[in-house]
């Protein structure tokens, strides 16, 4: 067994550092054999093993040595080559584990934006399939009311009293309603709605101009846009229907040692998401 600690690794090219710990992670892949030069497939070349395999596959294995995760890129696509490369190496539960590509694989987030313009006012209401992006969204959306003198979007708010913040309307953990603009009140007093979106810190009361805030908030966050329609021309509600490509949550591997055997390992779904 060698007692090196740091093993450099050249798989088709591409050079890797690594600890023999990492290697051995599981004792009877041809990793972990390796290091004992039981394996005729690598060579030691000038202190470096060589193995001619994919170099740029085996960067998501060394990934996996070393997290004992599964995560791979949004735009992944070669799940059965990188079985086959697993399968080489002799790490049977990584292979098994990307065999499922349904766990893995990314899928189609939805996200649609209902918007409806009557006179000073703007109503909109946010529908999403992933709750958690919805309740992300909603913490950075905060609705503020105050008095104004006049009922133009243009006119301003007093500066006497302090804007006050309002809750959103959550109808379930899946949509959000909100509004702005201006109400008749008493007298000649009306009261105006603000609505404010982080990191932006303005305070917006223009109905359109808060539509284009949301709008490019949810482009920044990784959001195209599918298609438009009018739901109602009655009521004059427009739809915004919007899509990006949600990563699934990583399938992370517990490996238990028992007594008089070899390590047993077993994947699971990580409660972590990797992006949005």
């Amino acid at each position: 067994m060698s007692n090196r600690e740091v093993v450099v690794l050249s798989v088709g090219g591409v050079r890797f550092v690594t600890r023999a710990s990492t290697l051995q992670q599981f004792p009877e892949s041809r990793l972990a054999r390796m290091l004992d030069h039981d394996d005729q497939e690598f060579k030691l070349v000038n202190g470096e093993f060589f193995v001619d395999r994919d170099g740029t596959l085996f960067s998501y294995i060394m990934d996996f040595l070393r997290t004992l995760q599964v995560s791979l890129p949004t735009n992944f696509s070669d799940y059965q080559r990188l079985q086959r490369e697993a399968e080489f190496y002799g790490l049977y539960l990584l292979a098994d584990v990307l065999s499922q590509e349904h766990l893995l694989r990314p899928r189609p987030e939805i996200l649609e934006v209902r918007f409806s313009l009557q006179e000073m006012q703007a109503f909109f209401r946010i529908f999403g399939s992933c709750s958690t992006t919805v309740e992300t969204l909603a913490d950075q959306i905060t609705v503020f009311t105050g008095q104004q003198s006049g009922q133009s979007w243009n006119s301003p708010f007093s500066s006497q009293k302090p804007l006050v913040p309002l809750p959103l309307e959550r109808p379930s953990h899946h949509d959000m309603f909100f509004q702005c603009g201006t109400d008749c009140s008493a007298g000649d007093q009306f009261v105006a709605r603000y609505v404010s979106i982080k990191p932006d810190d303005r305070k917006l009361i223009n109905g359109t101009n808060v539509l284009g805030l949301l709008l490019d908030t949810l482009f920044k966050n990784g959001f195209h846009l599918v298609s438009t329609r009018t739901v109602s021309s009655e009521d004059k509600v427009e739809c915004y229907s919007l899509e990006r490509m949600k990563r699934p949550a990583c399938l992370t591997v517990t490996v238990n040692q028992t007594p008089g055997s070899s390590r047993v390992a077993q994947a699971k779904k990580s409660q972590v998401q990797k992006g949005k």
